[in-house]
Order: structure tokens, then sequence, then C-alpha cells
């Protein structure tokens, strides 16, 4: 049983990795499907599937997602802080809004994903190393810190064997003043620099004490939570 308590507005850092510390995330593709799942699940109604979503069709006969506009109106389990995806494992961090939001956000995640990658690559069993691991963030600047640990997680494990042009961050959504489709709640972070690149220089600072530190702490095998 789950130790940690879920509050409504309160900010945890969730993680997860494949079983065996196995690949969960072969090709772009399976990224994009990940991220879609990201949004599309945060509802609290149930949508349902996603692929027989993408059959749905619009008034001009062009396939749309079920949750074309958005899902604002329809009421979101979660806000999405911060995330970063990596080959085999995935970091968040998200702000609950209702009662067992991230728990039932998590749940359709992961059941969702695991049934396209064992359909797609032909496997079967568990894609991911049990249950979600979810950290408490208590004080802001753990929030600040454990921001900047998940938007460029993918520089964290440049140390170690984790290095791949395969991955998908919220890092370009923090710094870039042209993104068109943001995705992310970012204005608990952002609302306390001056800029974004107040924020790009923080955060930046702050990965050399992150890379240190993992790297003394068993040369990076064990997962940095940031407490």
């Amino acid at each position: 049983m789950r130790k940690i308590k879920f509050v409504k507005k309160e900010f945890y850092h969730i993680l997860n990795r494949g079983v065996d510390k196995r690949i969960i995330f072969p090709e772009q593709d399976d990224i994009n499907r990940f991220f879609q799942s990201m949004k599309e699940f945060n509802v609290i109604e149930p949508i349902g599937s996603i692929y027989e979503n993408s059959f749905n069709k619009n008034k001009l006969g062009n396939l749309v997602s079920k949750l074309e506009g958005g899902n604002d109106k329809q009421g979101k389990l979660v806000n999405f802080i911060c995330y970063c995806l990596n080959p085999n494992h995935y970091h968040f961090i998200l702000e609950q809004l209702v009662e067992d939001g991230i728990a039932k956000l998590m749940h359709k995640i992961g059941l969702g994903y695991t049934k396209y990658i064992n359909e797609k690559y032909n496997r079967s069993g568990s894609l991911f190393q049990g249950t979600f691991k979810a950290v408490h963030i208590n004080t802001n600047a753990q929030l600040l810190h454990t921001s900047a640990y998940v938007n460029l997680n993918d520089e964290v494990h440049q140390l170690g064997n984790l290095v791949s042009k395969l991955g998908k961050s919220s890092w370009k959504e923090y710094i870039n003043e042209d993104i068109k489709d943001p995705f992310c709640k970012k204005d608990i972070i952002l609302g306390q620099f001056k800029n974004k690149a107040d924020y790009k220089k923080f955060a930046e600072e702050s990965l050399e004490y992150i890379l240190e530190k993992r790297y003394i702490d068993e040369k990076g095998e064990k997962e940095l939570f940031l407490e």
C-alpha cells in the first residue's frame, strides 16, 4: 500500500521506469503516443480508447481526437507542471486538482500505454516497474529545484549510459517564447523569476549541483528525488 496521500492543490514528483530497466519508448512515435495519453487521459470523464477515438471525424471528414478543442471544458484531473520522457523512464511534476486525480490519471496512462506497446511489438506482461513512485514536494525551494531536475532530466543522464536522441521534455516550453501550443502550467515556476532567461540560468546552475550529487550517490545508480 502506498504510504503517501495525494492532496488537492499539492505538488508531487511522479516517476516510473521500464521493468528490468527496459526501454519503454523504442521509437519517437511511441513517445508521441505516450504524450498524447498524458493529454487525453487527463480528464475527469472517461474517454475510452485513444485508438478508437482516432477514428472520430469532424464535419469535414478529417480524423480528430475525441478531445478536439482541449480538455479544459471537461475538467482536468491534474496540472502538469513539468515532464521529461527518457528512453526507459519518465518524470512528471503534477498538481492534483481533484480527489484521486493523480492515481486515476496514472492508472489510465499505465494501462493504455502498456496495451499499446504490447500490441505494437507483439509482447505480453508488465511494461513498467511496478506502481509509479511519488514524492510529495513540501517546500517552494524543493519545487523549484525539482523543476530543474525534471526539465533537464535528459542532461542528468549524460553521465550514465542513457544517451539517446529520443526523448521529450517541457524544457523548451519553459525557455522558448515562441511555443504556440503550451502544455504545462508554468506560472507557479516562472512567476517567481523576472523572465524565462532568469529561470534558464537558475535551472542550469541547479543542474550542476544535481549532476555532482547524483554522480556521488552511487555514481548515478540510485534515483535522486531531491527531498
